[in-house]
């Protein structure tokens, strides 16, 4: 195919087809195809995802694949599918929409990217990333001299570009996935986080100054090292332009963004976009590649405020989730797997792979370790600086657009995505947009396995086919394995910190409570003040938390000392925006106070929470907490820990979205959390299911109005709601009731003898779960006939107290109390060493089984309750293994539904 014949076909192409019944076929027109297209990539790159998700891989790792297996490595060996759906003609249309993409991640990245953070990281950071980009490169250089002899057509390029662009790439550090994996781990803001991601930074920064310089010198072509020159000298001066000159406007573009309010603001947002597009204009006419530019210019844009934020929302969710994939889909259907033939070129991608592992690891080890990190922070160090992933798949792509000939500065021009600057333009419009040239041994090749290139003889790419998949293998792999290997090495650490903590039960903090039985033994007279720690996943929790705080802290007049500390669970996603959070909502690994800046916009539920405080004389201190969702329970543990918290108030997953049946259900992601802090939190813990507790409005302590019953059964968990009762009973504005279920068959002949066994075919996610410890049960119903004593003692006419004594149906009984109407809240313990009544309900279906039987009698729709539930676990560390059981009833045992009529002894 000739040049004029391809730039024929690029002429004859439209945008838009008139439809299949005008017989036109979608397919041979440029917008119906780049739909299909961007339909594919973005279907198989989503399955890839939810596919690795268990493997706990990051999402760039799914669209790599994707893009590999669309092109001609598996499913583009088919030529009718590559025809059909990737034809040539459409490759500079795909590529262009990717680059589009591309260019604003770009600036995300560098909008990301806090320079300040960098400088104040200092001489360590700076050495560490020394050593971690020299090291490397010094490897990928040597490596270079070796694939030059061994890969056929590698040694056609000149020796400066590959040598510098195999340099790069070996050494190059990802910074977005980086800063991902350092959040998932709660590394981000830690010392060891802190030096990574300066380390990174500083590592990013030279290696685009090294890419800077071989697109440069690749890019000379005939006209010399001087037209090189000029290209960095250019490239200086843009960077410093910037930093000096538009630096300064951003910060006045992102105060007047902030002023202006979220709803105001859309001017400067379109006027950073623009900002982004001229920059990238920029560095494309200068003779680099326009993503420096966007990079250069997201590094000016301040990084403190809400302006920043703001448009990073506006852009990310569509370059992330659509654009992206699209730049993957196109690098995959450039890389043909195949093209590595025997077994050298297989020995050069192991060569490869362990040159940069050993490379990136060995140097930032050393450096680490000189500097006086332990042995541990100085391996995850160099494992995750050793991160590839988007940015190394950038510099791969440049290379294998780039041209050279056989002695590096001479070369005819080559048609690209982006053009090489003011002096090639001419040249360029010569020649159509998707011809490419390749010359290996003097004979005519095909790269890309025909999809995106035409081939003719002329000049000579930088990486030519195999080298190019080998790289791209390369930062698969090392990308693949940087999770899994940080994980094996950074778990044992955090585990053996967690040992140290001190645990507390609810009563310990109880100033005025006497000495009882039941009450703690680390109850001392000096506690001053009740300690809550409140978890949150928006506003609409907040209402029922704040009247249920009101309610527990009892006395108003005076008032009892309450430090409240809120912490707002934030799902961490790979959005940008969840970074700039995690950086905003954690300090030292932790997340820590938020304390309101001047002419910050106010948020509904800082206020909700300012407004109590002021009005309620009550300690508040928001925090949020930004974390994956399987690690959010160890930030719930140290806070409550660090702050020395004695009660823990969680939301139940599902909660009521208005006054109708409607139930909204967050998922079983965080039904998964609730249980991790259940079973990990140092002190007790509370589950709120709000059923518009306090009619859904938060409302000031005089109007506080509630009907509250308290279910007893006994054990450990129900004596801690007795005792959270008993601040409730003492609110002038709350009616408690306490309600104990006596056996009525206790004693009689009719008692059958029961235990509770582990049972290994029952799965705790199905069923409920009861503490493995060997009790005496004589000891422990002493202490709940003595802590009901002391309770009615102590409260006295303040409490109506009521024994029902049940020979039938115990749920039932507890449900009709729920659909009574009579008490807003009803207030139960877990159970997790049960009474004889409980002991019967182990093996019943269980829809909730965290929250034990009779909180999940009472959350599950299909009662009719109406009263919101509180279910209260005492923490107790001799109690805290929890394992579905078998219930053995006079040596037989039960896994099913008991009769109605069936009495339990004592287990």
């Amino acid at each position: 195919m000739s040049a004029s014949a391809s730039a024929a076909d690029m002429a004859a192409v439209k945008t838009s087809s008139n439809g299949v019944w005008q017989g036109d076929d979608p397919l041979r027109f440029a917008f119906p195809l780049l739909i299909l297209q961007a339909l594919l990539i973005l279907v198989l790159s989503r399955l890839l995802a939810f596919l690795l998700r268990p493997l706990r891989q990051p999402k760039v790792i799914a669209e790599m694949v994707a893009g590999i297996l669309l092109g001609p490595s598996a499913l583009g060996r088919n030529g009718a599918y590559l025809r059909a759906l990737f034809p040539p003609w459409s490759a500079p249309v795909l590529e262009s929409v990717a680059s589009l993409g591309l260019l604003f991640f770009l600036f995300l990245v560098g909008l990301e990217l806090d320079l300040r953070s960098v400088r104040r990281s200092g001489r360590r950071a700076f050495a560490i990333a020394a050593a971690g980009i020299s090291l490397p490169f010094a490897c990928g250089v040597g490596v270079a001299f070796v694939l030059r002899r061994a890969i056929p057509g590698a040694d056609q390029a000149g020796y400066a570009p590959f040598l510098v662009f195999m340099g790069v790439a070996l050494s190059i550090t990802a910074f977005p996935v980086l800063a991902r994996i350092l959040a998932e781990l709660k590394l981000l803001t830690t010392p060891i986080g802190e030096t990574a991601l300066a380390a990174a930074a500083f590592n990013d920064v030279a290696a685009w100054v090294l890419l800077a310089l071989a697109v440069a010198i690749s890019g000379g072509g005939d006209r010399g090292p001087i037209t090189s020159l000029w290209v960095l000298l250019c490239s200086a001066a843009f960077v410093a332009a910037w930093m000096l000159a538009v630096k300064p406007a951003m910060a006045w573009v992102a105060r007047r963004g902030d002023a202006a309010g979220e709803g105001g603001g859309d001017a400067w947002v379109a006027a950073t976009l623009a900002g982004v597009l001229a920059s990238g204009f920029a560095t494309d006419l200068i003779g680099i590649h326009a993503i420096f530019g966007a990079f250069v210019f997201g590094l000016t844009v301040p990084k403190e405020g809400a302006f920043a934020g703001r448009v990073t929302a506006r852009v990310e969710d569509l370059v992330s989730e659509l654009l992206l994939p699209l730049y993957f889909a196109s690098s995959g259907l450039k890389t043909d797997v195949a093209a590595i033939r025997g077994g050298v070129a297989w020995a050069m991608l192991a060569l490869v792979i362990g040159t940069a592992c050993a490379g990136k690891v060995a140097g930032t080890f050393g450096v680490a370790m000189a500097c006086g990190m332990s042995a541990r922070e100085a391996v995850v160090l160099g494992v995750v600086m050793n991160t590839k992933g988007l940015v190394e798949l950038i510099v791969l792509n440049i290379g294998r657009e780039r041209k050279s000939d056989e002695n590096g500065l001479r070369g005819g021009h080559v048609a690209k995505r982006g053009s090489s600057g003011i002096g090639d333009a001419a040249a360029n419009v010569k020649e159509p947009l998707q011809t490419r040239f390749h010359r290996s041994g003097g004979s005519k090749r095909t790269l890309g396995g025909g999809a995106f290139s035409v081939s003719l003889e002329g000049s000579i790419l930088v990486l030519n086919e195999e080298t190019f998949a080998i790289l791209v293998l390369m930062a698969l792999v090392t990308t693949f394995i940087t999770t899994p290997t940080v994980m094996a090495i950074y778990k044992p650490a955090r585990a053996a910190g967690r040992r140290r903590l001190h645990h507390r039960k609810l009563q310990g903090a109880v100033p005025s409570a006497p000495s009882s039985p039941s009450a703690s033994a680390g109850a001392g007279a000096g506690a001053t003040e009740l300690r809550v720690l409140a978890c949150i996943h928006g506003g609409q929790d907040v209402p029922a938390l704040i009247n249920l705080i009101e309610t527990i802290r009892g006395h108003t007049q005076p008032r009892r000392l309450v430090k409240l500390y809120i912490l707002r669970m934030v799902e961490l996603t790979e959005r940008t925006s969840s970074i700039l959070m995690v950086r905003a909502a954690r300090r030292n690994g932790l997340p820590f106070l938020r304390p309101r800046r001047a002419g910050e916009p106010h948020d509904q539920v800082d206020v909700a929470f300012d407004t109590y405080a002021q009005l309620g004389h009550v300690s508040v201190r928001p925090m949020t907490a930004v974390s994956a969702l399987h690690t959010i329970h160890d930030d719930v543990a140290a806070v409550a820990e660090d702050k020395r918290v004695s009660l823990v108030v969680l939301p139940f997953h599902k909660r009521q979205t208005g006054h109708g049946d409607d139930v909204e259900n967050l998922g079983p992601e965080w039904r998964a959390v609730n249980r991790r802090i259940l079973r990990e939190a140092p002190c007790s813990v509370a589950v709120l299911v709000d059923r518009g507790f306090g009619g859904g409005e938060q409302v000031s302590s005089e109007q506080v109005a509630h009907g509250i019953c308290v279910v007893f059964f006994g054990g450990p968990d129900d004596r801690e709601a007795l005792e959270l009762a008993g601040r409730m009973a003492e609110h002038p504005g709350v009616e408690v009731t306490v309600v104990r279920f006596v056996d009525g068959k206790a004693g009689s002949e009719e008692q059958s003898e029961v235990t509770l066994r582990p049972s290994n075919t029952k799965n705790a996610d199905r069923s409920y779960t009861f503490s493995t410890a060997v009790v005496d049960t004589r000891k422990e119903k002493e202490l709940d006939e003595a802590a009901v004593a002391e309770f009615r003692q102590r409260m006295g006419s303040l409490v109506r107290f009521e024994e029902r004594v049940v020979v039938g149906n115990v749920i039932e009984e507890v449900v009709s109390i729920g659909k009574s109407r009579e008490y807003g809240l009803v207030v139960v313990g877990k159970g997790r060493l049960p009474s004889s009544m409980v002991a019967q309900l182990a093996v019943r279906p269980a829809e909730h089984p965290e929250l034990g039987p009779i909180g999940d009698a009472l959350a599950s729709s299909g009662h009719g309750v109406t009263s919101s539930v509180l279910v209260v676990q005492q923490h107790d560390m001799s109690k805290a293994d929890e394992v579905p059981v078998s219930v053995v009833v006079d040596g037989h045992a039960h896994d099913g539904e008991f009769a109605k009529d069936t009495a339990m002894a004592e287990p």
